[in-house]
């Protein structure tokens, strides 16, 4: 579910789709919404990386709660021994590669999430879901 409560399952290809689907079924997937365990709403506005802070367009800082919900997905990657996070590409919490420049307008620039950052910096390899495939072969 998207901050904005779109789908991002429907943007899957088939191949995808069908890997989640099994990996669902074996019990394989923890899913989790650092925004939200982090204490904001669904659906909530939009919000960007400025510099060291997380802001919505109307100048909120929501720093607290981005932050917040990266350190619960952390401990829950520690607390299951989980070695792998599929994130959502672009998020300003979960972008593994891509984020928004932070001036609302949609430009995506090279950079990692709060969370997909956290994850990485303590050993969880982090994909986006434009690369299912690859993190396919490594299970």
């Amino acid at each position: 579910m998207r901050y904005d409560g779109g789908d991002c399952v429907s943007c899957l290809d088939k191949q995808s789709f069908k890997f989640i689907q099994t990996w669902q079924d074996q019990g394989w997937l923890l899913a989790l919404c650092p925004e939200v365990a982090g204490g904001l709403s669904v659906p909530r506005p939009a919000a960007e990386i400025q510099g060291s802070f997380v802001k919505t367009q109307a100048g909120a800082d929501v720093s607290v709660e981005f932050e917040r919900g990266a350190k619960q997905a952390l401990n829950l990657c520690l607390q299951h021994d989980i070695r792998f996070a599929l994130l959502k590409q672009g998020s300003p919490s979960c972008g593994n590669s891509l984020v928004n420049d932070g001036s609302f307008s949609k430009i995506k620039i090279h950079g990692q999430g709060i969370t997909a950052k956290l994850l990485s910096e303590h050993g969880v390899q982090v994909f986006n879901e434009h690369e299912i495939s690859e993190l396919a072969k490594l299970l």
